[in-house]
């Protein structure tokens, strides 16, 4: 006799649902947040955020003091069990140690997450970058690294990103076209490689390649950065290669 299986209620999952909607509005906020204000981003009633909120806050989700709600000391256990045991990270590690030790500079490995991407592991090269690449952090798809994951995306999800980006503005102030932006695009997809010079940060290039799964589109991708003195234009090329080397060995170990 086959056993019945448990289906939760729907109002468990509604639950489920609203509580992850919360702590997506506390993720997305640089600084805390007030309960009326989770509440209008979330779009629920006060009294249903404040009952979420209070169960967060209990488990260590969700931080308060007298200036709101912010993200809780607690999330970082999860943080820390994906990067342990997510194969494509445990994949990527060594192909990372050798990118950097092979050209000196500092290696990322980068996935896809809605309209973002968010860096999953990085080893430093010969010289640590100048600034901060944060394990974690939300990062655009359209500068940088970005685009490559942006090139690999279906017609109808580059067409739904590019309507929510007010502007292609890069650090510098330049602004793109929307037509040039994908005709880069396409020029990404005909090379197999990305590169950015200055887009995200001033005076830094970074040359980045998708991580292509066996079926399916790529959703994560490895780079190399380094200064515009480390990265002139005639090593592009070759940089070009070698982080497609190092992607394809990832995706084989994946």
């Amino acid at each position: 006799m086959t056993s019945a299986v448990t289906v939760p209620p729907a109002s468990s999952m509604r639950s489920l649902e609203r509580a992850i909607d919360v702590l997506e509005v506390l993720d997305e906020s640089r600084q805390a947040l007030r309960l009326s204000d989770i509440a209008r981003r979330a779009d629920l009633p006060v009294a249903t955020t404040q009952r979420i909120l209070n169960v967060l806050e209990s488990r260590g989700r969700v931080e308060r003091d007298s200036t709101g709600y912010r993200p809780g000391v607690g999330l970082i256990f999860g943080a820390h069990a994906y990067l342990n045991s997510s194969p494509l990270v445990l994949a990527a590690q060594p192909a990372l140690h050798d990118l950097a030790a092979e050209t000196g500079l500092t290696a990322t490995l980068f996935k896809r997450v809605g309209w973002h991407r968010v860096a999953l592991a990085r080893v430093e090269g010969a010289h640590p970058l100048r600034y901060e690449i944060p394990i974690g952090e939300r990062l655009p798809l359209h500068l940088g690294a970005g685009k490559v994951l942006c090139a690999a995306m279906p017609a109808e999800e580059q067409q739904a990103l590019l309507a929510e980006v007010a502007e292609l503005t890069r650090v510098d102030g330049t602004v793109r076209t929307r037509a040039d932006f994908e005709a880069e695009l396409i020029e990404i997809r005909r090379r197999g490689y990305s590169f950015a010079k200055g887009e995200r940060v001033p005076g830094m290039v970074s040359v980045a390649a998708p991580v292509q799964p066996t079926e399916g589109t790529a959703t994560a991708a490895i780079q190399v950065a380094g200064t515009d003195q480390e990265i002139p234009d005639e090593r592009i090329d070759t940089l070009g290669n070698e982080v497609q080397r190092a992607a394809y060995a990832i995706a084989r170990r994946n």
